[in-house]
């Protein structure tokens, strides 16, 4: 299974990000439902004078194409090998349904995408993704990605900083995992699975 034209993650790419396979993934919806405690309140923002992070939803749509497609060149060099994404011809309609993909992942607990924004919400910076990991070591894996305008400044590093720092505080997570930052994507695919 390989949806052409789909941002990441969602179902089989996700599964690769998250060290799984797809025959292991439906086999295993139980662990996948179960990627938070059924009482954890998950964490619905987080803000600094810089940026604000939320749940991505279908709403962001025009933002989200708009940050992607102005950043492709930037964001395969980043993802492409690993996802397949973003493609040169994903169209509007493409990215909504990834958005309502995600949107959908959230509802059920299952991995978590959230949307950086402005402080007013008019532009989208970038995107945050945490999905489960099956590798050993980890419990979790996560990337992120801010929008090409933005990467000659430091946004990238210190939203790299905040996000970690708000996973290890808020999150339930004992170890996350950053394929493509903190190791390379085919380390990462490498390692063993839990």
């Amino acid at each position: 299974m390989q949806p052409a034209r789909c941002r990441v993650p969602v179902l089989a790419k996700q599964l690769k990000f998250a060290g799984c396979s797809v025959g292991r993934w439906l086999q295993d919806k139980e662990t996948a439902m179960s990627f938070v405690p059924p009482d954890f309140e998950i964490p619905e923002l987080l803000e600094t004078d810089r940026f604000r992070i939320r749940p991505l939803t279908i709403h962001d749509v025009v933002r989200d194409y708009d940050a992607v497609m102005t950043s492709r060149e930037r964001l395969w060099e980043q993802f492409g090998q690993a996802w397949g994404w973003p493609s040169e011809d994903l169209t509007l309609e493409q990215d909504l349904i990834d958005l309502a993909s995600h949107q959908k992942e959230a509802q059920r607990r299952s991995s978590f995408t959230y949307a950086v924004m402005r402080p007013d919400e008019r532009v989208q910076l970038g995107c945050l993704y945490i999905v489960p990991s099956h590798k050993d070591g980890s419990d979790a894996a996560a990337a992120l990605w801010v929008r090409a305008s933005e990467a000659a400044g430091d946004l990238d590093q210190v939203l790299y900083a905040t996000v970690r720092r708000w996973l290890a505080e808020r999150w339930p997570f004992t170890r996350v995992a950053w394929p493509g930052r903190e190791l390379p994507w085919d380390e990462y695919d490498a390692l063993p699975d839990q």
